[in-house]
């Protein structure tokens, strides 16, 4: 097999094995799994900053020369920015169109359903972030092949390691916006794909989109981080009794160990 073919295969099985690992969701009975969803998204809070703040700007920064710290900065902050304006518009879009679930309609109490006829722009949100954070992760697979067919592998392994702790996090998110089991699975695998994207199109032009690689993941780490603090930390400060904020703290320092260990582990190869 040659090294295009190489590399559209271990971007397709590092993408679609941590997508199915997240999968496990759907073979729980319902009532258990609205029970784990609650420490799921605690788990998913550490999980994204850490892969943010431990993954993607350290690594974002470490491919530029100090001249370019500040644009780079400047990525970071204009697309958290981004991210809200896009958010209002996916809220917007949802209370004239579908029921306004951020402010809660007459439908949603009536159906029983805290979601109404809309989902929550979170979901949207989660699944434009992790595409671009896949779309990198190809390109990373592609220019390691390109280097070496071991160090392609290992980079491949690598990549699907980190994703599936991720991947249960994103998963979470997506069935608490609202999204069904099999719709939530679907759009984890769409997402997944932007890895072979990005392998193929750095398998190709590589020299090209190495120079705007650090922006990719400073928008990406952006993406997490708004995710994280604006959508998923007020819905914790719901419940404040202290045994389950004693859980919210130990389940988001486990996401951020777990993801914080694996990277480490990865560098160290």
């Amino acid at each position: 097999m040659d090294i295009l073919g190489l590399i559209i295969v271990f971007c397709a099985v590092g993408g679609l094995l941590s997508v199915l690992a997240a999968g496990f969701f759907l073979l729980l009975p319902d009532q258990q799994r609205n029970a784990v969803l609650p420490h799921g998204i605690s788990f998913a809070i550490g999980a994204l900053l850490a892969v943010a703040f431990l993954g993607l700007i350290p690594e974002a920064f470490a491919d530029v020369p100090p001249a370019h710290f500040q644009s780079l900065s400047g990525t970071i902050l204009a697309g958290i920015l981004s991210f809200f304006v896009l958010e209002k518009l996916l809220i917007w879009r949802h209370c004239h169109y579908g029921g306004c679930e951020a402010h809660g309609d007459d439908h949603s109490h009536e159906s029983g359903h805290s979601h109404g006829h809309g989902v929550k722009a979170a979901g949207t949100l989660i699944i434009i972030g992790d595409g671009i954070h896949n779309f990198v992760d190809g390109i990373l697979i592609a220019a390691a092949f390109l280097t070496d067919v071991q160090l392609g592998i290992v980079t491949s392994l690598a990549v699907a390691t980190h994703e599936i702790p991720q991947e249960l996090g994103d998963f979470a998110i997506l069935l608490n916006s609202g999204y069904a089991k099999n719709k939530a699975l679907l759009y984890n695998v769409l997402a997944s794909l932007t890895t072979i994207v990005g392998g193929v199109l750095a398998y190709f032009s590589l020299e090209d989109l190495h120079d705007y690689l650090p922006y990719f993941l400073a928008l990406a780490a952006s993406s997490f981080i708004y995710i994280a603090v604006a959508d998923l930390i007020p819905s914790l400060h719901k419940k404040t009794d202290t045994k389950t904020s004693l859980q919210q703290i130990a389940l988001i320092a486990a996401g951020v160990i777990l993801i914080g260990g694996l990277h480490k582990f990865v560098h160290d190869l």
